[in-house]
């Protein structure tokens, strides 16, 4: 444990191979490989590995049953930060003799066979979608054609899905992570708050926010952002994947933004929804539905009840409204995979003819029962009449009800 916030113990890491190892006995393999995406990216990583290392992302994990999990990790860096941590008496799980710099087929295969499993089941993770940043598996297609066609006598399964179902309800030691990431960015929000003015632009607020979350110690891999007087989108700020400089912040505009805080890799997500001066009756009356819906939801959050039933509870006040969602009005965290559906009132605009084909994402994982110890990022959203309104943060579900770990961004700010 580090002095004065959470750590991870010896005991969870044994909890969490205890649970590699029950996995491979319900789904009848011998090993699980299990793949990480790399370090760098960004919001929502796909990063089983670190489950099971409590090391830097981007490796590769072979577990065989009998035997402790061996990284591959893609770089010498990789090998230098684990020695330097040894060094120090940080919380390093795996072996000095477990970390090889050998992410790629060869790698696997050879860990395979040395455990002679060149015959066996082996369950993978990485081979099927993650929702909702990967809606296509994440496993590499030159590296995973090459591990068939050097093991053609293996069997390999994918059991992802039951490493989610699994992995969903978190321990005491994740919790307390998790209200570690909660808090800072719930902190987070208040220095967006203070930074919105008119004058400021978007990359102002956003500075603001990301800065006061790295001197809490949280990883923000970045933001969703948009400003002005009404609009229906979502996504990362325009000026960082299109050269042009952040809007400069007005009166009347709203300033809607999705902050993502990261702490030992349990995430927490607040929606910020500020309001520059007096804004648009519309973004007002959606701030109401997107209300509205928070609180049916957190009513609906309690062991027992379904995904499904919570996502039906948060559409209600929405569709009272007359309006839609453009993004998931609630997802699971920690890690993803239940998502409500979102997009569908997309047509309603009229550019909206202009384009190819528009589909609605569905929601995912509607018979999910919900129990205490899961989490969720509730974001309500609504649109009505071409403007949006966002706000929530993150809910766990706790033995009487739902848990929230965030006021502040429940309510449409005021700057």
């Amino acid at each position: 444990m580090t002095a004065g916030v959470p750590g991870y113990s010896t005991a969870e890491r044994d909890r969490r191979w205890a649970l590699a190892r029950e996995l491979m006995d319900a789904e009848g393999v011998e090993a699980l490989v299990v793949y990480g995406e790399h370090e760098s990216s960004g919001p929502a990583p796909f990063a089983p590995d670190v489950y099971f290392t409590n090391e830097r992302p981007g490796a590769i994990v072979v577990f065989p049953r009998d035997a402790d999990p061996i990284s591959l990790v893609w770089s010498p860096m990789h090998i230098a930060d684990h020695i330097e941590a040894r060094r120090r008496g940080e919380a390093c799980w795996t072996e000095p003799r477990n970390m090889r710099v050998a992410k790629h087929a060869p790698g696997v295969v050879e860990v395979l066979k040395e455990h002679g499993l060149e015959r066996a089941a082996i369950g993978v993770i990485g081979l099927e979608p993650y929702p909702p940043f990967h809606f296509n598996p994440i496993m590499p297609h030159g590296l995973w054609s090459t591990v068939l066609e050097q093991l053609p006598d293996a069997t390999f399964k994918p059991v992802w899905l039951s490493f989610l179902l699994r992995t969903l309800v978190q321990s005491e030691e994740e919790l307390a992570a998790l209200r570690h990431a909660a808090d800072a960015g719930e902190a987070m929000a208040a220095a967006m708050l203070e930074a919105a003015r008119p004058g400021a632009t978007e990359a102002d607020v956003y500075a603001a926010g990301m800065a006061a979350g790295f001197r809490l110690g949280v990883a923000a891999p970045g933001m969703l952002i948009q400003s002005g007087p009404g609009f229906a989108c979502w996504g990362p700020p325009v000026w960082s994947y299109r050269p042009q400089a952040p809007r400069v912040i007005e009166d009347g505009d709203v300033i809607l933004a999705e902050v993502f805080s990261s702490y030992g890799m349990r995430e927490s997500q607040h929606q910020v929804a500020i309001a520059v001066g007096d804004v648009h009756a519309d973004v007002e009356q959606a701030a109401k539905a997107a209300r509205a819906s928070y609180d049916a939801g957190v009513a609906a959050t309690r062991p027992g009840a379904t995904f499904g039933d919570v996502v039906a509870a948060m559409k209600q006040p929405v569709e009272d409204a007359g309006g839609w969602n453009v993004h998931p009005l609630v997802h699971g965290l920690d890690p993803y995979g239940t998502v409500c559906g979102f997009g569908g009132g997309l047509r309603e605009l009229p550019e909206a003819a202009d384009y190819g084909l528009l589909t609605e994402v569905p929601t995912i994982g509607s018979n999910l029962p919900l129990a205490p110890g899961m989490a969720f990022a509730f974001e309500p959203n609504c649109v009505l009449n071409g403007r949006l309104a966002n706000l929530g943060g993150t809910v766990v579900v706790g033995e009487d009800g739902a848990v929230e770990l965030n006021t502040l961004t429940t309510d449409l700010l005021r700057a």
